[in-house]
């Protein structure tokens, strides 16, 4: 096998739990192949630069292994390595995560009747 479908490599990889999730990714632009925008049946071949963006963050990886099958996590990792510019990133953007709960930290517990009237109040001033 010399290539395999973006969104069926990105399922067996584990970067998303379904197909379906694959596949709307590539769709609204989230997947790019070679700094291109990858379209779901796009082709991936072993060598391959992938950008992907998902709840887990931002990934820039080269392609190692195909695979069409969707194994355990220990053998997906081994289908891809993570580049140093992107894991850098991703390490720089958790951490600015983390300093912005220090800053905003989630309230105690949840508004009240009265604390949301005027949450209201002030939303409806603007």
């Amino acid at each position: 096998m010399d290539s395999v479908r973006i969104d069926k490599w990105l399922w067996a990889a584990r970067f998303f739990k379904t197909r379906a999730l694959a596949v709307k990714a590539c769709e609204i632009g989230r997947i790019l192949s070679n700094g291109v925008r990858a379209k779901p049946a796009r082709d991936v071949r072993v060598g391959d630069r992938l950008r992907i963006e998902n709840e887990g963050g931002a990934f820039e990886i080269d392609v190692l292994v195909l695979s069409e099958i969707r194994g355990p996590s220990a053998q997906a990792q081994t289908l891809y390595k993570e580049t140093a510019s992107g894991q850098a990133e991703r390490l720089r953007l958790d951490a600015e995560k983390k300093a912005m709960q220090v800053l905003m930290p989630l309230p105690d517990r949840r508004p009240t009747k009265r604390d949301r009237r005027h949450i209201i109040q002030f939303r409806d001033r603007g």
